[in-house]
């Protein structure tokens, strides 16, 4: 299953070679939204693998963008010690221009200019 986020994006770490086959990369998403009359603040970390390590190169500090993820888990054990480790693994990013609205689906579609049929007829209120 996949989710999305969209926030500013405040960091980019260095890619890290892990081995000699697998390298990972990290960036933070802030998001901050208004919940009940206060703004709440959220920092998200994610990690890019493989051949998207680059995909963060592409956006700068500050813009608004919408990141594709994945959440992995995973179970972890050493000496006796059980650790659960969970990721974000982003797969995809998108700019988001805040200036230019996106264009509202509603379940009742109908051509732009066309009356929907929920108002047509006779007992329209005025």
């Amino acid at each position: 299953m996949s989710y999305e986020l969209t926030g500013k994006l405040i960091a980019k770490s260095d890619t890290v070679q892990r081995t000699a086959t697998f390298k990972t990369r990290e960036f933070v998403i802030e998001k901050t939204e208004d919940i009940g009359g206060r703004l709440i603040t959220n920092y998200a970390k994610f990690q890019c693998v493989q051949d998207k390590t680059s995909m963060p190169d592409r956006f700068s500090i500050g813009e608004t963008v919408k990141v594709h993820f994945n959440i992995k888990g995973s179970k972890w054990e050493k000496n006796g010690q059980v650790n659960y480790i969970t990721n974000l693994d982003a797969w995809r990013m998108e700019t988001i221009n805040l200036q230019q609205e996106e264009p509202v689906t509603t379940a009742n579609d109908y051509t732009p200019g066309e009356i929907p049929s929920s108002v047509a007829g006779d007992d329209l209120p005025f």
